[in-house]
């Protein structure tokens, strides 16, 4: 039976504080909003960016939900699962046709799978084209009445739903941190950020092009992204990086991502070196989840006799 998503309660989400020496030592505050405890299975960014789009495919009674996304896709993931919550019907277009022999082996595409969701396995050069109107014209004809999402989930909706993850109790700090990926988040927090804060944004990826879309959505200016801290590019890691994820577990008890997270954090705390951020400076971190992707990520770590992910 379908439900409205605004019916499932959002808990009280709570911000935990990072004690280290160094941040002592450079009069900086800097607290991580756990977004990632926001659902079990819908967690951080992609809950509120998939709220406001389910809202209006269960208002248009849509047939389901059709998205985008790579192997390990967190969006294709949280997509999946929120159509077994709210009785939707889900598509998921894959990039990479050769998976489809593979996808039970993959633990991101079997979970969406095993959700109920319908995977098709697009070759690269069709994938490049899926923001086409030709390709969407046909996608239409053979879904009918579907709600359409673009990989990653960004959309005016999406921005509206994750403008809400600032609230009033939050106007203490003077920054705001998030890992970016199609800028969607990043969007929603520089349109609902105070006067006073600045929102900085890790680009998980090669390049700062999502300006243009969070540009698209607001006037603030009072923003920057940095690539800085992709680490070569989108889920490409480094041992130094596993290293200090795993040290930030074990001093914080907070569990990062190596895609999005684990970069943020990184970048935060080379920025307080360098006394990129003033004396003074109340950092407001979001965790925006992504953990369901360090299973396949220690695959690929373990397949390369890397160190791993610790998890417990």
């Amino acid at each position: 039976m379908k439900r409205d998503i605004l019916t499932i309660a959002i808990p009280q989400i709570p911000v935990e504080p990072v004690t280290t020496e160094l941040l002592s030592e450079k009069n900086i505050v800097l607290d991580v909003l756990r977004e990632d405890l926001i659902h079990p299975e819908v967690s951080g960014n992609k809950f509120r960016k998939l709220k406001y789009n389910v809202e209006q495919a269960l208002r248009k009674e849509a047939s389901g939900l059709l998205t985008f996304g790579g192997a390990y896709s967190n969006h294709i993931a949280a997509t999946a699962a929120m159509g077994k919550i709210t009785g939707l019907s889900t598509v998921g277009m894959i990039r990479g046709e050769e998976l489809q022999y593979s996808f039970m082996e993959n633990p991101t595409l079997r979970y969406a799978h095993e959700q109920g969701m319908h995977l098709e396995f697009m070759s690269r050069n069709a994938y490049r084209e899926k923001e086409r109107p030709q390709t969407i014209e046909l996608l239409r004809e053979k879904w009918g009445n579907i709600h359409i999402l673009p990989e990653g989930g960004s959309n005016a909706l999406a921005v509206k739903g994750c403008a809400e993850i600032l609230g009033e109790a939050m106007s203490e700090y003077t920054h705001i941190a998030v890992s970016v990926g199609t800028g969607g988040t990043m969007a929603g927090l520089v349109a609902s950020a105070l006067p006073h804060q600045e929102v900085i944004g890790f680009s998980a990826l090669r390049g700062t092009f999502q300006k243009k879309l969070i540009q698209k959505y607001t006037q603030n200016k009072r923003f920057h992204i940095t690539d800085d801290y992709c680490f070569g590019g989108y889920a490409k890691v480094t041992p130094p990086l596993i290293a200090f994820m795993n040290a930030f577990r074990e001093q914080n008890n907070i569990l990062l991502d190596p895609v999005y997270t684990g970069k943020m954090l990184w970048g935060i705390f080379d920025w307080v070196k360098g006394e990129k951020f003033l004396k003074n400076s109340r950092i407001l971190a979001i965790h925006t989840g992504g953990l369901q992707g360090i299973v396949g990520m220690n695959q690929y770590l373990k397949r390369k006799n890397q160190p791993l992910i610790n998890t417990y």
